[in-house]
């Protein structure tokens, strides 16, 4: 059995100082995929550099504070990637490769465009970009027989299931209608599954990784599904469990864990 989570800090330091990494002490992950370091390499705490016996690799933004992206395994990948070429987005530190030989699993955030317009419209350019990234890695997969996992902050909530306030959200970030276009677009036109919904079909607020920090959001439950992974179909295949860890909190997202029935051998 593989165990996988996806996580955004919102600040690894942060994370750890809420017990982030006691937590994973007793999660008995294979892989983590952590996003939003808000830090570079060399200002991580020491301890940061390998949790729980799973060593790290890290993709980092160039502006300190910012973004950047982890991936912590337990057995060393064959090989480590980041950035996928477009020169505006590598510098955020938003895409992590790993790769072994039936498997790789990426760690990805996509860019928020709440903050701005200006974001929304970096965060259009993105989708745009990103897309025949997706493609890519799909044809790859099927060439090759290796499956792939991306474990993200998607920052789109795809239907009405995956937020509380759905209604009052359609011209809000993360539920506009071109977002919820592409991602329906991810899974439906190029063949990703989305893995909790594979498991979970009809789950709501069971489903819900991001919270508010406004109105208790979070002691209401009134949350979003934006951090999701998505697989190859035979990798979704093997998911066995699915579930948003939520019994304490690390940061305004939590993470999410899926169980394969999987090895990286």
């Amino acid at each position: 059995m593989l165990k996988i989570a996806t996580f955004n800090a919102n600040g690894i330091r942060s994370a750890f100082a809420k017990g982030f990494a006691d937590w994973l002490a007793s999660a008995s992950l294979d892989i983590l995929c952590v996003q939003e370091l808000k830090a570079q390499e060399k200002d991580l705490p020491r301890h940061a550099s390998r949790l729980d016996g799973m060593e790290g690799y890290f993709h980092c933004a160039e502006k300190k504070g910012y973004s950047g992206v982890a991936l912590y395994a337990r057995r060393a990948p064959t090989t480590i990637r980041s950035g996928i070429g477009i020169p505006e987005f590598d510098a955020e530190g938003r895409f992590l490769r790993a790769d072994w030989p039936r498997l790789a699993v990426i760690s990805l955030y996509v860019p928020s465009g709440s903050a701005s317009e200006e974001r929304q419209a970096a965060k259009f350019r993105f989708m745009d970009q990103f897309y025949p990234v997706l493609g890519a890695l799909w044809q790859e997969a099927q060439q090759t027989g290796r499956e792939i996992l991306i474990c993200a902050d998607w920052n789109i909530a795809p239907t009405e299931k995956d937020l509380k306030n759905w209604r009052s959200n359609q011209k809000n970030s993360g539920f506009l209608p071109e977002e919820r276009a592409w991602i329906r677009a991810v899974t439906s036109e190029i063949g990703w599954v989305d893995v909790f919904r594979r498991l979970h079909p009809d789950a709501e607020g069971e489903g819900y990784t991001w919270w508010s920090n406004r109105g208790q959001a979070w002691a209401k439950n009134v949350g979003w599904r934006i951090d999701y992974q998505l697989a190859t179909p035979a990798l979704a295949s093997k998911a066995k469990a699915a579930y948003v860890y939520k019994e304490k909190r690390f940061s305004d997202h939590a993470p999410l864990i899926i169980t394969y029935d999987w090895t990286l051998s």
